[in-house]
């Protein structure tokens, strides 16, 4: 191992290992990741979807700033949204087309029509989202690690931080090993506040919140994967075809601690309820279960940026659940940024503004 770098990102998921990339065009970049292979605890088990009208102001910016990246990639399969508003959930339907671009109504017939399995009555409004798809992540994260290592990028996996410290320049310690650099890039996911506690940061409140998946078959002789990506407005499920079976959530989001994560059987059970209530067809069998860890700032929005003292720690945090989908855009954005350089244009003219993701907006 290399002792000297100009820079170290710790964490080598889709934020770290695509931030990294791009900064290995002209710099010395070192990766330090904790576990044995990159993406081990979210990138490795997201479903990610394309979905340009999901998420915060900041993350809609980011989304649509990288649509260009994601198709000229190969990485895009297109896959119609639709969303159903039940009883109940009148407010959720109005904030989410007082924020949409492309999105269109249609009545619940033409949604049954797209989602056979649609119960009658359930949906009093649907409205359809023509412009989504499905990632490829393995695909993309790969993508960047291999640019990574071809611009003279160093990725070291098994390499837990122990210690973190600033003396003119910051001395990174993982075991018995010791690396230097002038500037940390702490993009640790679900460990984002731990790894800065070790800087010597405050916290900014970083909260780790579980999602659970199960793995149904779908209706026998049913061509599933013609069918678009389903959920009510109130995101109390989803329901998405892949690989020839359904996945099913309870769009769950419970504060947990930073760990590796399982799906909660109780919580799957309330989910795969709700999805049955809107459908015609019972599930009669869950094939498999997994659960990943999706991370949020107090606001929601993600943390971009040098932290407050400046001395070269800079946070890629809390992109919740929008971090496959934003990561072509807030990669090219973070390396900007730690390079001293003006934010991308295209970036800045979707509407971002950078004083939203900003980690000094938690200074106070």
């Amino acid at each position: 191992m290399s002792e000297d770098f100009d820079i170290i990102v710790i964490g080598a998921g889709i934020a770290g290992a695509s931030v990294a990339a791009h900064l290995a065009e002209t710099q010395r970049v070192a990766i330090c990741e904790m576990e044995e292979r990159p993406g081990y605890h979210t990138t490795g088990r997201s479903a990610a979807a394309y979905e340009p009208n999901y998420g915060p102001p900041p993350i809609l910016a980011l989304t649509r700033a990288a649509r260009r990246h994601f198709e000229a990639g190969g990485y895009l399969t297109p896959r119609e949204t639709l969303f159903f508003m039940p009883d109940g959930q009148g407010q959720a339907f109005e904030k989410l087309m007082a924020v949409q671009q492309g999105m269109v109504e249609i009545s619940p017939a033409d949604a049954r029509a797209k989602f056979p399995l649609l119960k009658e009555g359930y949906a009093r409004r649907a409205v359809l989202d023509p412009g989504t798809a499905d990632i490829d992540v393995d695909l993309l994260h790969q993508f960047y690690l291999r640019l990574f290592r071809q611009r003279g990028g160093e990725l070291h996996c098994d390499r837990a931080v122990t210690a973190l410290e600033r003396n003119g320049q910051w001395t990174v310690r993982t075991g018995n090993e010791i690396i230097r650099a002038q500037i940390i890039v702490d993009a640790a996911g679900a460990w984002g506040d731990k790894v800065a506690a070790l800087a010597g940061r405050a916290p900014i409140g970083l909260q780790p919140k579980r999602r659970s998946i199960a793995v149904v078959p779908g209706p026998e002789g049913a061509d599933i994967m013609r069918w678009p990506m389903v959920g009510d407005v109130g995101e109390t499920w989803y329901c998405k075809p892949q690989s020839g079976k359904l996945l099913v959530s309870p769009a769950d989001a419970t504060p947990v601690d930073p760990h590796d994560a399982y799906a909660d059987d109780m919580t799957l059970a309330e989910g795969i309820e709700r999805f049955e209530q809107a459908i015609d067809c019972p599930v009669t069998r869950v094939d498999r279960t997994w659960g990943g860890l999706r991370s949020f700032a107090p606001d929601g929005n993600p943390v971009v940026g040098f932290d407050s003292s400046d001395d070269g720690f800079f946070w890629l945090i809390g992109q919740g659940g929008y971090g496959i989908q934003s990561s072509p855009a807030l990669s090219r954005l973070a390396a900007a940024l730690v390079l001293g350089e003006e934010p991308p244009a295209d970036i800045m003219d979707e509407g971002l503004v950078l004083a939203e993701i900003s980690p000094r907006r938690f200074a106070d």
